[in-house]
């Protein structure tokens, strides 16, 4: 044979070899799926599902009714099948499965979702409803011998131990953005692996130290039976900070809003159905926390812990998003105001560097799946009964949930109030040797009103400081007077007067800067 003759053969041999390869990889790769999945097909049967729905989680007991029964078979009935993803709190990588389509649907506490995003440099989710707000199911604890209240923070080696990307992070930094705390260090946290670590500081704390403590339920009550730890703040006095809400991917809701709407209606009707039931919510929250692995939860914790979390219903959800008009002395507040509220703690406490939305807060939410419901007159009472045993109960119509009236107390009550500690606030500025307030001031007053208005359950010391130079009884005068000028400027931004204490005392600074006016907060003992 000719070496030609031989090079040609030779190159016919590794054609049909690359023939029979790619025949053999169009085999596996598309005959044989195909003929395996029509044989499936011709001997099984149609899937009672028409639908899918992923949503993105964690086992925090307020995403119980994400994981209920109720809702499943809601969603069932509506021939969509539903699962939850669960990432143990990640919310980076909560995020990034929205982001690449491995979720349709993710649960996020305001601030961890505006985190997230910063840190992912997008945003590709949007608030379609508001799940819930954390009301006393996290606290700041503390060793009443060492810290006494949050003022006792205020110090070079004070530190709060917390565990980082959770809610009680976030009330820590509440109190860092909101309380005048200027010797707090700048690395002012210690990091712990989840509450039960957080605990075991507490308890092997040396007393003296300056530690306070960011726990949630049950572990806050856990924290409380131990010797002398007593509760320096927590969620129950706060509004508009800690909220959970629904996001859902964008371009997802784009493609398919019926899908998404189907959801939030059934979303709706399975909380209605627990809240009419008796123990609806205890129990829901005891399952949960067994089907979860989380810690097992008696009747009383249980309680506890529902005590601790508002559910949002379907109107306080139309006031959220702004499609009506919140009553007088509403406890709801609307999306855009919570969003840019958490953003300026996030900011003041350098959890991020900048604001990634640029002020553009109404961005981050869509009213159009909620509003579509209210011109439908949707009411979650219809068609809530779908598990025998939980009925929706009475078919009372809802209603929106308002602050508690503060009351008035008498001079005892004041001076028995629990002190929380001194607001940060910019130093009032008056006309010289007077107690007319500078126009600047006045504007810093009114911020100041917006941020009471998030602390309902405050009342607040309004101290003029008197000082030591010159006639004392002119200069006591003064600063009660010019106290008083910042307590009417406080009503006149809706401050209610009750919440307000005008007094005057010598200042612990010389010099002019003594003269100035200080905010303290009380509280009525837990």
């Amino acid at each position: 044979m000719s070496e030609k003759r031989a090079r040609g053969c030779l190159i016919a041999a590794v054609i049909w070899c690359l023939i029979l390869a790619v025949l053999g990889v169009a085999y596996r790769y598309l005959v044989h799926p195909y003929l395996r999945d029509k044989l499936h097909g011709d001997t099984g049967s149609s899937s009672q599902y028409r639908e899918e729905l992923v949503v993105a989680a964690d086992a925090f007991s307020g995403y119980a009714l994400l994981r209920s029964e109720a809702l499943k078979q809601q969603l069932k009935a509506r021939q969509i099948r539903y699962t939850v993803r669960e990432d143990r709190g990640d919310f980076s990588a909560r995020l990034k499965a929205l982001q690449e389509g491995k979720a349709h649907l993710a649960a996020f506490t305001i601030d961890s979702l505006l985190v997230a995003g910063a840190r992912l440099g997008d945003f590709p989710g949007t608030i379609v409803l508001v799940l819930d707000e954390t009301k006393g199911s996290d606290a700041l604890v503390a060793a009443a011998g060492s810290v006494q209240s949050l003022q006792d923070l205020n110090s070079p080696e004070a530190r709060i131990v917390l565990t980082p990307n959770s809610p009680s992070e976030f009330l820590a930094r509440v109190v860092v953005a909101h309380f005048n705390l200027p010797q707090l260090p700048e690395r002012w946290w210690i990091e712990a692996d989840g509450p039960p670590a957080v605990y075991s500081q507490l308890r092997a704390a040396k007393p003296g130290e300056k530690r306070a403590f960011a726990l949630w339920e049950p572990y806050v009550t856990k924290a409380l039976a131990e010797p002398g730890v007593h509760v320096l703040l927590d969620s129950s006095k706060l509004k508009g900070y800690i909220v959970d809400v629904l996001i859902a991917q964008r371009q997802f809701l784009r493609d398919h809003p019926d899908r998404v709407k189907a959801f939030v209606e059934a979303y709706c009707r399975a909380a209605y159905a627990y809240s009419q039931e008796p123990d609806g919510l205890p129990r829901l929250v005891r399952e949960d926390a067994r089907q979860t692995g989380a810690e097992s939860l008696d009747e009383a914790q249980a309680r506890r812990v529902v005590q601790g979390i508002q559910w949002k219903n379907t109107l306080e959800n139309y006031v959220h998003f702004g499609l009506t008009q919140a009553p007088p002395r509403s406890g709801v507040d609307s999306l855009e105001d919570i969003i840019g509220r958490v953003m300026d703690v996030l900011l003041k406490t350098r959890a991020l560097a900048g604001d990634p939305l640029g002020g553009k807060y109404s961005t981050l939410y869509y009213d159009q799946i909620l509003g579509t419901m209210q011109r439908e007159q949707f009411h979650p009472a219809k068609g809530a009964d779908l598990i025998p045993g939980l009925g929706p109960g009475a078919a009372a119509d809802e209603q929106v949930r308002s602050d508690q009236a503060i009351r008035a107390l008498s001079p005892e009550q004041w001076s028995r109030l629990q002190p929380v500690g001194e607001l940060r606030a910019e130093p009032v500025v008056f006309a010289r040797g007077s107690a007319t307030v500078s126009q600047s001031s006045e504007r810093d007053l009114q911020a100041l009103a917006r941020r009471l208005e998030s602390f309902p359950e405050f009342y607040l010391r309004i101290i003029g400081q008197t000082r030591a130079e010159g006639d004392a009884e002119a200069n006591r005068r003064l600063a009660q007077a010019r106290a008083e000028a910042v307590a009417q400027s406080l009503r006149a931004h809706g401050i209610n007067p009750d919440r307000l204490r005008t007094q005057a005392e010598p200042s612990t600074v010389a010099g002019g800067e003594g003269q100035t006016v200080l905010f303290v907060v009380g509280q009525l003992p837990y």
